[in-house]
């Protein structure tokens, strides 16, 4: 009973989530409807006249009003995704966010000169906004900052920023200073942060589970449509390109989902125009890659035609399916790169929080520059932050000026976590906060976000896993699937019984090699898009998809291979 209950009201909560982002929408709720609802069904409306008119096989006059419903149902929930963006946009950077603001709080500028900085930060995007929006309304409106806070809570999006916004107005109202208020919330902040990723990670376990079944019912739907055809008599090849192209968007459709229910953390800084060491080599490395792969593409296509047939053998015979993963070979050049490279950031992620809090502590209790502070530091061992720390040194020490040392230092790290950091600890030393709160501040936040991204890395191992065990079994069907046709397509027996007037076994319809090649283009897509998946589900760089994208090739070419040769094998010896 509490099911039938609990339905009504969910769909309920949805409708009315859905007027109330009509309210929300910066373009007003009248010339939307006007100019995009409206138009929307009078072109539903025409999809099901078509489908009436129209002189069509069954299925295609069904799709037609599916696509209309489709233009329809998307205009009708537009204004509702575009509010959940900026509610997902708000609190992916709200954590950094909060501890700019931390930080902005304790120098010597007072609470709306900090609401004003914030509100220049761009790459904050809704939350910069919304800073921007209490500005105007106390500069140009002459409200209070409380009232303002107060009055921008009813409107936006996000739960926890209007919970902070709530908190902020009462606190300051009631005479609390702006730098107490957020040391206090720090930990709550904090952890209410680490909920809300683990809750992703719990979602993205789900996903994995989802994605799991329903590729392994998407391969048997293939293999059925490449089977069922002798004995149904239909075309083999409209049916596997059928549900080739239903495995390919279901394929992009988990990717899509995947890309917007993992936290967006992103692990590396690559938007400065300072150009490293290491940007240089990834651009080489893929260069040379990518050409190396084109060459031998032309090198495979020019012995095909039998001009150079000497450079494809090689003094042997390769089977037909490798040739596929061979041209991917130069990517593992690129691919160990990135692989390198984001080992690295890694581990200076990791080195940061203890190199920032003994910075600061060693300022505060030294009395001294940060060069000076830097010349002791420099001796220790912080791993693969050493280098950067003793670089760092030097150019303060040549008299660079501090704001370019630091970005070379950050540009030279190559980390998200660290170009903000570092930036964040410069600015307020620069506005005179203490460095040894500082120091502490930054050092417990940047840990924490390590913690979670550990627990992140955990869970696309498994991911990975799971999309490399999937790939081989798909593989396995498919090619399994095919030869079992093959197989029986080549008997050379009589199998023309005649059954309620109909054949027993169809083969004369089978294209079997061009039944091969696409199986083969659906190895490539699902390397592709897994390669991908993979990727945005660890948050590094998507040049790391390299590696993943030739193993997965490799994997599926050789479980084919092994396939056709095992089935090959069974023949013979049953002959």
């Amino acid at each position: 009973m509490m099911g039938l209950f609990e339905k009504p009201k969910a769909a309920s909560e949805l409708s009315k989530s859905i007027i109330r982002a009509y309210d929300e929408m910066e373009l007003p709720a009248r010339i939307y409807v006007l100019a995009i609802l409206v138009p929307a069904f009078f072109i539903f409306l025409l999809t099901i006249g078509a489908a009436v008119v129209l002189d069509l096989f069954i299925l295609a006059r069904l799709l037609i009003p599916m696509l209309g419903l489709l233009i329809l149902g998307a205009a009708v929930g537009y204004p509702k995704l575009a509010v959940d963006q900026r509610r997902i946009e708000m609190e992916n950077r709200f954590h950094l966010f909060i501890i700019h603001m931390t930080i902005l709080a304790t120098t010597n500028i007072d609470r709306m000169e900090v609401i004003r900085k914030l509100a220049a930060e761009k790459e904050y995007g809704e939350l910069a906004h919304e800073m921007g929006r209490v500005a105007d309304l106390v500069d140009v409106w002459h409200m209070s900052l409380g009232d303002a806070c107060r009055r921008r809570a009813d409107a936006v999006p996000s739960e926890s920023v209007e919970d902070l916004l709530e908190r902020m107005a009462y606190t300051l109202e009631a005479g609390q200073p702006l730098d107490e208020f957020l040391f206090r919330e720090q930990d709550v902040l904090i952890d209410q942060y680490s909920t809300l990723y683990q809750q992703s990670l719990g979602n993205l376990d789900v996903l994995k589970d989802l994605y799991l079944s329903i590729i392994i019912s998407m391969t048997f739907a293939l293999v059925f449509a490449i089977v069922l055809p002798l004995l149904t008599g239909n075309n083999p090849t409209i049916t596997a390109s059928i549900v080739i192209v239903l495995f390919i968007f279901v394929q992009i459709g988990f990717f899509f989902i995947i890309r917007a229910v993992v936290p967006q953390d992103p692990i590396w800084y690559l938007e400065d125009g300072y150009r490293t060491r290491t940007k240089k080599l990834m651009l080489g490395s893929t260069v040379a890659g990518l050409g190396l792969s084109v060459l031998l593409v032309a090198l495979m296509a020019v012995g095909s035609l039998g001009t150079v047939p000497e450079i494809l053998s090689v003094g042997f015979n390769i089977p037909l399916l490798l040739y596929m993963p061979i041209v991917t070979l130069p990517l593992l050049i690129p691919g160990f790169v990135f692989w390198r490279a984001e080992r690295q950031v890694f581990e200076r992620d990791r080195e940061f929080p203890n190199f920032i809090r003994a910075l600061g502590t060693s300022e505060s209790a030294r009395q001294s520059t940060t060069s000076e502070v830097l010349s002791t530091l420099r001796t220790k061992d912080f791993g693969p932050l050493t280098p950067n720390i003793d670089d760092l040194f030097r150019r303060l020490n040549i008299r660079l000026s501090t704001e370019k040392s630091w970005r070379y230092f950050t540009g030279d790290t190559h980390s998200f976590l660290i170009q903000k950091f570092s930036e964040m600890y410069l600015v307020g030393r620069d506005m005179g906060g203490g460095p040894k709160r500082l120091g502490e501040l930054i050092s417990e936040n940047m840990s924490a976000i390590i913690n979670l991204r550990e627990e992140r890395r955990q869970q696309t191992t498994t991911l990975v896993g799971v999309i490399y065990g999937i790939t081989a079994a798909s593989s396995f069907a498919f090619f399994i699937g095919l030869e079992l046709a093959v197989m029986l397509s080549s008997f050379d027996i009589d199998m023309q019984g005649e059954i309620i007037g109909g054949n027993l076994i169809h083969t004369d319809q089978y294209n079997v090699p061009f039944l091969r090649f696409l199986i083969v283009l659906v190895l490539i897509f699902n390397a592709f898009i897994s390669s991908l998946v993979l990727r945005v589900s660890d948050g590094g760089h998507f040049g790391n998809s390299y590696l993943h994208f030739t193993a997965l090739l490799w994997i599926g070419a050789i479980t084919g291979t092994l396939t056709e040769w095992l089935v090959d094998l069974i023949i013979t010896v049953d002959l």
